[in-house]
């Protein structure tokens, strides 16, 4: 077929054979990408493009500078593309050498335009071949961010996935039928996921002998997920990665265990169905910095069980708010500060510009400025007054002092870890532009006076330029053509362009170079002269910018550690300045941390509707769990009423003080819990034939069988998707479970009324519910958590509030009085089949029994 191809397509021929089948090739051809066959067909369904045929062969093509548009669409639609432009200068009766330059895929993105500067862009890989289950790893190909771990089993694995929301994951084809549910899916050759291939791949990598390390020296599934994806980037997409420097191994214990159904549920950082952003990632994000965006979503998202580290994160706030003007001037300072951590990355991928050095330079020339702020800070502290309540010292709520004379540990740590860089910041200032181009071919980086070679060739082109200027004005004198212009076009250079009716005044000695519609193009021997010195200087003193360039960005990336670690500290820093700005404006308190199972919460107040609530005012309310006589907190009351909002508030408070964030309550403290678990709400599963009622039992299993005494459980309504009798006995027996064998920290909300007795015959069960005031048939939320049950639903009075028909509504209450009295007709009939005859003598007998036996049972209603 080679014989019957032009050399162009051969060349396109090798080079498309070089790539996977799944992979786009954009081919430059002058001033636009071209495609061609297959790859032509399924880019003009994606993009919209004209399909054309030359010489039989299909093709589409793309504008070069528009290029950016069309590939991010490509990549959205989950393909891979490689770009194919030229890198020899065209040469007479040659072909132009092109290669490819790069590999773009979903999870190997670096173009900011295309990514959400406030999250992460993952790469993952998964193999099945650990000695936990299976080995997981991901790379953030823009920051740097490698780990790799071990889980269990697939339940692990797939609550990882959701935790991570990888773009692109990686599998060896082996393995790709057993993950083909997985979302990004990629399948690649085996062997890159063997031990010992994956092994050596990373040992040469990060230079060492072994990855002792790294820690994951017996993880062997991990290793060969993280070995395949430096593979992957390195061999297929062709990237450089030599800002890839550390290698992070974690293990599930280190961190809360949020599964996915835990994640949506409590919306921790998406809300549901979109619309506004109701998640606590939205409440709490006051962060002014994308590097500190993204760590705020990954800290909500890997709640710490440590003690130690998030006590020096509260303590960090605590300094912050005992001095708010360094606070203001901390968040203004940052928010001078650009992406650096994804800046760096450019630049050691082939998309960095000289505008990626302006960033870095005016993000490091803030960085003296974050360290004298902090010092201050440190020196601003009373040794013998630590800030408890925003505003409110230790003493003042019958604390003790606590001495801390100098900046708090984690403070210096982010201190130190900040580093000015000043050889750096003077080198890019000294030669770098303000404003400096988009691309690096265009010349005009670098100030004049930097590098004298430079200035010489710059000087010869305005002479040049100058020198056609006068030209022009010498050759309207000589002939007296006013019209008369010098111009300039990248196919015929320079050229003297009169117009028809003046032709006959050009001189004998001009050339004819061309003939256009509206007159003649000349040029003369001596401006042939002075455009190739012009050209050259210019075309020279490009080529010698693109050489600066890439040595300035090399000594630039000399600090690749300095830099790496300057945007983490920042980041850091970023998060807890939002965390004390976000105390600062709602009143939060900072919450005592322990290893006991005690929950206790004083005028809890829900993070998100706290912050948005504009019709009421948001009522506060107590909790009190622990592993004894409040291990399980059976809640009752009418919809509407807040019961789900208070639960899911109690596991939010938990988890936000597990990041380190202050709490919005009066007073708090928090028994660390090692995974919260979550049943809330219907759904159906219909893409895995699941009915609503199997996915709540499928969550409901998934609590049983993986929850510790060290847990905190939300159950909101189990049972509710079959019958009365069934729902209730599950309800009432997964309680006992809980209580029983579990032992774990339970919430549990309900409709049953039934299962107040619990509390007759376990002693870790306590009752309360929403209180509410009934007036003229009408019911009032009062939004308060009191102890005791409710005797009834009101979902009568709800109806009559959304809206039912009054025909609906007074049927229903009479079917509900006739249940209520178990009552049949005189032919034997369901009394509920019609309503009942008014009574005679005020209540019904054995309507008068239910309710006292009822009241015998109620617990005395009271408020904490």
């Amino acid at each position: 077929m080679s014989e019957t191809l032009t050399p162009m397509m051969q060349q396109y021929q090798s080079i498309r054979r070089s790539l996977p089948a799944d992979t786009l090739l954009l081919f430059r051809l002058g001033d636009f990408y071209e495609m061609f066959f297959e790859d032509a067909k399924e880019a003009s369904a994606i993009l919209n493009v004209a399909l054309t045929k030359r010489n039989l062969t299909p093709m589409c093509g793309i504008p070069h500078h528009a290029a950016d548009n069309y590939i991010r669409r490509l990549i959205k639609a989950g393909r891979r593309v490689a770009i194919c432009d030229q890198i020899g200068e065209p040469q007479k009766g040659q072909i132009v050498q092109r290669e490819i330059t790069h590999i773009v895929s979903p999870g190997t993105v670096a173009d900011l335009h295309m990514l959400d500067a406030k999250r992460n862009n993952f790469l993952a890989a998964i193999y099945a071949g650990g000695k936990s289950g299976y080995g997981f790893a991901f790379v953030d190909l823009t920051t740097g961010d490698f780990r790799l771990t071990e889980l269990a089993d697939e339940k692990e694995l797939a609550d990882e996935l959701a935790r991570v929301q990888p773009a692109e994951v990686l599998v060896s084809e082996e393995q790709a039928a057993q993950f083909r549910d997985v979302r990004g899916l990629v399948a690649r050759d085996g062997y890159t996921f063997l031990l010992d291939q994956a092994y050596f791949t990373l040992r040469d990598h990060f230079k060492v002998q072994s990855l002792d390390g790294f820690g994951c020296e017996e993880l062997p599934g991990a290793i060969g997920a993280a070995g395949a994806i430096l593979h992957y980037l390195k061999t297929e997409l062709r990237r450089s990665l030599s800002h890839i420097t550390r290698l992070v191994c974690y293990r599930n214990s280190q961190f809360m265990v949020l599964d996915a159904a835990t994640q949506a549920n409590l919306e921790l950082v998406e809300a549901r169905g979109g619309g506004r952003d109701t998640s606590l990632l939205g409440a709490l994000d006051r962060t002014v910095t994308p590097m500190g965006a993204r760590k705020l979503r990954d800290w909500i998202l890997h709640p710490l069980c440590e003690i130690a580290p998030l006590q020096q994160r509260q303590q960090m706030i605590a300094d912050l708010l005992a001095e708010p003007f360094l606070l203001g001037n901390l968040r203004e300072t940052l928010k001078s500060i650009r992406d650096m951590e994804r800046t760096v990355g450019r630049l050691t991928q082939t998309g960095g510009n000289a505008r990626d050095l302006q960033v870095l330079r005016m993000s490091l020339e803030q960085i003296p400025q974050l360290r004298d702020d902090l010092e201050a800070l440190g020196k601003a502290r009373n040794p013998l007054e630590e800030v408890g309540r925003a505003g409110a010292p230790r003493q003042a709520r019958g604390l003790e002092p606590v001495e801390t004379a100098h900046l708090s540990g984690l403070g210096e740590q982010i201190r130190g870890d900040l580093h000015p860089l000043p050889h750096v910041v003077e080198l890019l200032t000294k030669a770098i532009v303000d404003e400096p181009p988009a691309l690096t071919r265009e010349g005009g980086m670098f100030r004049d006076g930097y590098f004298a070679p430079l200035d010489e060739l710059r000087n010869a082109g305005r002479e040049g330029k100058d020198w056609i200027a006068q030209l022009q004005q010498r050759a309207i004198e000589e002939t007296g053509i006013k019209s008369l212009k010098v111009r300039y076009t990248s196919v015929f250079g320079y050229f003297i362009e009169v117009t028809k009716s003046n032709l006959h005044l050009v001189p004998q000695s001009w050339h004819r170079k061309q003939t256009v519609a509206t007159g003649e193009r000349f040029i003369t021997p001596e401006l042939k002269e002075v455009e190739g010195k012009i050209l050259g200087a210019d075309e020279r003193a490009k080529a010698l910018e693109q050489e600066l360039f890439l040595q300035i960005r090399d000594e630039v990336l000399r600090e690749l550690h300095a830099l790496q670690s300057t945007a983490a500290a920042v980041a850091t820093l970023d998060v807890l300045g939002a965390f004390g700005e976000t105390a600062r404006l709602f009143g939060y308190c900072r919450p005592s941390l322990s290893e006991d199972l005690r929950i206790n919460i004083v005028d809890g107040r829900h993070p998100v509707l706290d912050q948005s609530l504009v019709e009421e005012k948001f009522v506060p309310n107590d909790v009190l769990l622990d592993g004894e006589k409040n291990r399980l907190l059976i809640l009752t009351g009418p919809n509407m009423a807040g019961k789900s909002t208070y639960i899911r508030q109690v596991a939010l408070l938990t988890l936000m003080a597990q990041i380190g964030s202050w709490v919005p309550a009066k007073e708090a403290e928090i028994g660390l819990a090692d995974r919260i678990f979550t049943r809330v709400g219907a759904s159906d599963d219909l893409s895995r034939g699941q009915s609503t009622f199997m996915v709540e039992m499928n969550e409901t299993a998934n609590i049983t069988n993986n929850a510790t005494v060290r847990s905190l459980v939300i159950l909101d309504e189990i049972g509710r998707g079959t019958s009365t009798f069934d729902g209730l006995s599950i309800a009432w027996s997964v309680a006992e479970y809980l209580h029983d064998e579990v032992k774990a920290r339970t919430l549990f909300a309900t409709h049953y009324h039934e299962l107040t007795e619990l509390e007759l015959t376990r002693t870790g069960v306590r009752n309360y519910n929403i209180a509410v005031r009934e007036w003229n048939d009408q019911i009032i939320f009062l939004r308060k958590i009191i102890k005791g049950g409710a005797d009834k639903s009101y979902g009568i009075q709800v109806a009559r509030l959304a809206g039912l028909p009054a025909g609906i509504i007074a049927r229903a209450k009479e079917i509900l009085s006739n249940l209520e009295q178990h009552e049949l007709t005189a032919d034997g009939k369901p009394a509920l089949a019609e309503a009942p005859p008014p009574p005679k003598h005020g209540m019904p007998r054995n309507k008068k029994k239910a309710e006292q036996a009822r009241a015998e049972m109620k617990p005395q209603m009271t408020l904490f």
